[in-house]
């Protein structure tokens, strides 16, 4: 694998490699995509205040998250069935285990809960609230019984599909006539198309970690309606949930703090300030503008994390210093893994830890838990969200 020095790099190399359909759903984001874009600048705005003379010779990186030792605090998030590589969620967990950090692995995975636990014994096992609560349980009683170290329950999603610049054509079955349909997609992204070959077998779009025992496992379609036609949770719900799970458990998609309180109120030992990557709402601020208003709510009760627009340690450096716990990446590892399968995945944790490493560096400080707020520059009215920008200026991702 020909090594990439930046996850901006990682992300031009997926672009050449993957198929217009699948680099498409990647890109995702809703209607303008202002939250998909103020996830990543928010960051930009905030600066740093280095410290020069006495700087520590070495940095310690290492935190715990939901109980787990890890040895930088960036974790990979969970993301829906994958079509980028056949490795699939098996191949970012190893990535993850050799850079001794944890993985959220979705219930919308294309890979079971038992074949990733195996590849890394940190995995966070991920869930929708879809089906009765008996389906619910069922689900869950799985990833307990495979080794999953802790529960998500994710809840920032409302089922948006509209984009300015088109939604991606994504099958729900590679059968000979999707196969036909996409032929041209494949034949101008040979390395792709060789990858799978490779393997034996073309992309299944099954979610496995949705079927019931003795199930054929649900296609991505076939679940997403089950889950559009589920009752949304309630409090209640969830602190049943978390109660049937019993270890260690997190509320993800949370960016207010009376939201942040309830969460805690229940006994979630985490949450994760989220957005879904600007794939929810739009118009939702950055993840980074809502996190100390979580952090000073409840941060002295759980866990915060931060999940949204990390593209570099020093962003990892930012987080951290404003109360997160740690980070979680999606597009980022998907940008490694669309490049190069496992490695990239690896690359691009290897990219944020020397950032980080870094960023500690020029801060004056010997651990992560060291970083405070007064470490950064943040502008006045940092927390409001996304500006509107003018017609022709408005982001449209590309696909092509």
């Amino acid at each position: 694998m020909a090594w990439f020095e930046t996850v901006a790099e990682a992300q031009r190399r997926a672009r050449k490699r993957l198929p217009r359909s699948v680099y498409g759903a990647l890109l995702a984001g809703t209607e303008q995509g202002l939250t998909l874009t103020d996830n990543v600048r928010a960051f930009d705005e905030i600066g740093f205040r280095p410290q020069v003379g006495d700087q520590p010779a070495e940095r310690d990186l290492a935190t715990t998250v939901l109980g787990q030792d890890i040895s930088f605090p960036v974790l990979i998030s969970p993301t829906g069935v994958q079509a980028v590589h056949p490795e699939g969620e098996v191949g970012v967990a190893r990535a993850a285990a050799e850079a001794g950090t944890a993985i959220g692995l979705s219930a919308f995975a294309s890979r079971s809960v038992d074949d990733v636990v195996a590849a890394n014994p940190q995995t966070f096992f991920q869930t929708y609230w879809v089906g009765d609560r008996d389906r619910i349980a069922r689900r869950v009683e799985r990833a307990r019984e495979a080794g999953a170290a802790a529960l998500i329950v994710t809840l920032d999603w409302v089922f948006d599909s509209r984009r300015d610049w088109g939604s991606p054509d994504i099958p729900e079955r590679m059968d000979l006539a999707t196969m036909a349909k996409f032929a041209p997609e494949g034949a101008v992204r040979p390395r792709y198309l060789l990858d799978w070959l490779r393997a034996g077998h073309l992309p299944r779009l099954t979610v496995p970690n949705m079927a019931d025992p003795g199930e054929e496992p649900p296609t991505f379609f076939q679940a997403y309606g089950e889950w559009m036609y589920t009752p949304p949770a309630t409090w209640a719900d969830l602190e049943w949930l978390r109660e049937l799970w019993g270890g260690p458990f997190m509320v993800k998609g949370v960016t207010r703090p009376d939201d942040a309180r309830r969460a805690a109120d229940i006994g979630a030992d985490a949450v994760s300030v989220s957005n879904h990557g600007g794939n929810n709402l739009d118009g939702t601020p950055g993840a980074i503008r809502s996190l100390p208003g979580v952090v000073d709510a409840v941060g002295d009760r759980v866990e915060v994390l931060l999940d949204g627009g990390i593209r570099r340690g020093t962003d990892v450096l930012k987080a951290l210093a404003l109360g997160a716990r740690a980070v979680m990446i999606g597009r980022a590892y998907l940008w490694g893994m669309g490049a190069a399968g496992g490695p990239g995945v690896k690359n691009v944790l290897d990219i944020l830890r020397s950032g980080l490493d870094e960023g500690l560096f020029g801060l004056g400080r010997s651990r992560v838990g060291d970083l405070r707020p007064g470490d950064l520059i943040v502008p006045d009215g940092f927390s409001r969200g996304p500006q509107p920008w003018a017609a022709e200026e408005t982001p449209r991702p590309k696909s092509d």
